[in-house]
């Protein structure tokens, strides 16, 4: 009977001590094991930013470990896009990806890593338009009075978040099919040339709608029109641009992207829970109020798009012989 209890005894020690070591080690198997890394290649306060904080507040609350968003700045995206492409595939770094990621594959001559081959497209989640708004020291009210004046002067000076954004290509647009003239000043993100444009040291811009609508609405901008096809339900009494300038047609994407060869469970559930976010009633009600739209799709379809709006914009790149070293 003591040997049989001796036995026994050895046995619940071994399966007690199998499973202290068994049981973290499955909890470190899943995704994630660590705090992830939301990375916007552009400094706070512009849209990128907004959208890809509220991602990170909604997912940080039902993922076992937060979602942290990091701002590395500069180059039109293409600083923060690196981090992305030279980081581990394992879901643990990934990139809020704007339209300028389509844009400046034809726009860098350079690019340190390739627009395709060195990513994984997730999902798309957001799509907004831009809107041209000026100083209300430059005296025009609406966007006939603005080509006209555009034309007429050789002093203007548009701002944007930085070459290749779409602030920067919408006004490339712009100029290409209205004649407008004006001078380009990139910035590194939306907030500090918004700061010069309310300051009066440059006189527009083609910004995302979410980052200008607070000081539209405070009257320290004056909004010309929205870029989209049609009027926004955010400013219905704002005129989209493609009333007077017929077929102009700009809208800022938003999606997840991640490194090449991300695992496809770590996909599948990075874009489940995009659909779970953005279909949250208080989500909806804060795109709404920001001028987006939520427009979530599978990985395949995100990944059809991107190479459209590639194909999109190097033929705008092209026709108006704008180039980043």
């Amino acid at each position: 009977m003591h040997a049989t209890r001796l036995k026994l005894s050895r046995r619940r020690l071994l399966l007690a001590a199998a499973s202290s070591v068994a049981l973290p080690s499955l909890a470190q198997s899943g995704y994630p094991s660590r705090p992830v890394r939301l990375i916007v290649p552009a400094a706070a306060g512009g849209a990128t930013d907004i959208i890809a904080r509220l991602i990170a507040q909604k997912v940080s609350q039902s993922w076992p470990q937060p979602m942290v968003v990091e701002n590395p700045a500069g180059g039109g995206g293409v600083i923060g896009t690196q981090v992305v492409a030279r980081a581990p595939a394992d879901g643990h770094t990934i990139l809020m990806g704007a339209i300028n990621h389509t844009i400046n594959a034809s726009l860098v001559e350079k690019l340190p890593y390739d627009s395709v081959k060195d990513f994984t497209f997730i999902s798309h989640v957001v799509s907004i338009p831009n809107v041209l708004v000026v100083n209300p020291s430059v005296p025009v009210h609406t966007v006939a009075e603005f080509i006209a004046y555009a034309k007429s002067s050789d002093k203007l000076v548009f701002a944007s978040s930085g070459n290749g954004t779409s602030q920067h290509l919408s006004a490339e647009m712009f100029r290409m099919v209205t004649g407008a003239r004006y001078q380009h000043v990139p910035y590194k993100g939306a907030a500090p040339a918004i700061n010069d444009l309310l300051g009066g040291h440059v006189h527009l811009m083609f910004d995302n709608l979410p980052s200008a609508a607070p000081n539209i609405r405070a009257g320290k901008l004056r909004a010309l029109g929205v870029t989209s096809a049609t009027r926004s339900p955010t400013f219905p009494d704002l005129p989209a641009i493609a009333e007077t300038v017929p077929g102009f047609d700009v809208r800022s994407w938003f999606g997840l992207i991640g490194p090449a060869g991300l695992p496809k469970e770590v996909v599948d559930k990075l874009h489940a829970e995009m659909v779970k976010v953005f279909a949250m009633p208080d989500v909806k009600e804060r795109l709404t109020t920001m001028g987006a739209d939520a427009k979530v799709t599978a990985p395949d379809a995100f990944n059809a798009y991107v190479h459209q709006e590639m194909d999109r914009w190097a033929k705008v790149v092209k026709a108006s012989g704008a180039k980043v070293q």
